[in-house]
């Protein structure tokens, strides 16, 4: 009777164990239409499309949300500083704020651009290969409450084989000058290695909207006013919002703070 019992018991284990991983049509067909969009997005932006993917299925129940059908928001982003559109769903309040896209790509491109802030420059750090790391990473940045967010995005990665659209970008992960950026946001939440501006700056330092800045003369680059004020290149280049190559005209008005 006792074997019995416990053939039942492991029987019983492996069907429900069986029935947590079968794979949902609904999700089959949501990665089938947004998996080429998700890797996309991965060679332009340096997030994996397995937690671009999984993050979709999580928010928008596969597409199937009414936030999906009401203004084609994948991921549950909330308005805070959107100019665009808007459409008002119960969330953590009643009539929360969610942004509004025209198409599903301009949400998944929107929340590329939302985890570019300094909040999570942390996870460009991370192998993007290893979804694990970036699922642990989110919830540790906070992009959710849920106290299982990484557990579950790690489940549906596993379950419906994500990681293998990560493979199909075409590249490996961040440029260097893009961690470099990323690294300067990080480093900007807790303050900036500038210091004070020292008397003997051959520039004179001026406030534009509030703003540490010089004027750049004839022959200045943004690397010999970094070296100047004891910045780091990179520190210079996010300031003013330019990339590596690109020097300032005459008269042309430089950051030294970001805020």
């Amino acid at each position: 009777m006792k074997l019995r019992n416990l053939l039942i018991i492991g029987f019983c284990t492996l069907a429900a164990f069986a029935s947590a991983q079968k794979k949902s049509k609904v999700s089959l067909d949501y990665i089938d239409k947004y998996s080429k969009i998700a890797v996309k997005k991965m060679e332009q932006h340096g997030i994996p499309a397995s937690i671009t993917l999984a993050q979709g299925i999580l928010e928008s129940g596969s597409g199937t949300g009414e936030l999906v059908k009401k203004s084609n928001n994948h991921f549950g982003i909330k308005c805070h500083d959107w100019k665009g559109e808007r459409v008002y769903h119960d969330d953590d309040i009643k009539d929360d704020c969610f942004r509004k896209y025209d198409k599903a790509e301009d949400s998944f491109e929107d929340h590329s651009q939302f985890l570019k802030r300094p909040r999570y420059a942390s996870l460009y750090e991370l192998d993007i290969y290893d979804y694990k790391a970036w699922a642990n990473g989110l919830k540790k940045c906070g992009y959710a409450t849920d106290p299982n967010y990484a557990s579950r995005l790690i489940n549906l990665i596993e379950v419906y084989e994500l990681y293998s659209y990560d493979k199909d970008a075409k590249k490996s992960g961040p440029t260097q000058e893009e961690k470099e950026l990323a690294q300067a946001e990080a480093n900007y939440q807790h303050g900036t290695s500038m210091g004070e501006i020292h008397s003997y700056t051959s520039h004179e330092v001026v406030k534009v909207n509030g703003r540490k800045a010089v004027i750049a003369r004839n022959g200045d680059t943004y690397e010999s006013i970094a070296k100047e004020f004891g910045m780091r290149k990179w520190e210079i280049r996010w300031c003013n919002k330019v990339r590596k190559g690109e020097t300032p005209s005459d008269g042309q008005t430089v950051f030294l703070r970001k805020w």
